[in-house]
């Protein structure tokens, strides 16, 4: 299952994903959760706290800048740049994904 939250500025969209990434990762469920946004703040709302949550985005920026090598599959992308948080939510700060594979 894949779940997309989108909206216009301020609508609840970081709060309503996860309040869904912790509901269903309580209820067995393997969760990532990617935060596209340009001020990333899901990490906090998951609770992983203000410095995990800057350090996921500090490293988004330097692979938008060059300074970094992009992941070559969705298992490394995650293992690389992602981070667990409470409830088993894995939790990766992103801006696009290239050539992503099927399935």
């Amino acid at each position: 299952m894949r779940v997309a939250v989108v909206g216009k500025g301020g609508s609840g969209k970081t709060t309503t994903s996860a309040v869904i990434a912790r509901t269903l990762a309580r209820r067995g469920l393997r969760v990532v959760a990617l935060d596209c946004d340009t001020n990333p703040n899901l990490g906090i709302s998951l609770g992983l706290g203000d410095e995990e949550t800057e350090r996921l985005a500090a490293m988004r920026d330097e692979l938008d800048a060059g300074d970094a090598e992009h992941a070559p599959s969705w298992d490394e992308l995650i293992d690389r740049f992602g981070s667990d948080g409470p409830d088993g939510v894995r939790l990766a700060v992103v801006s696009r994904i290239q050539n992503p594979e099927p399935g």
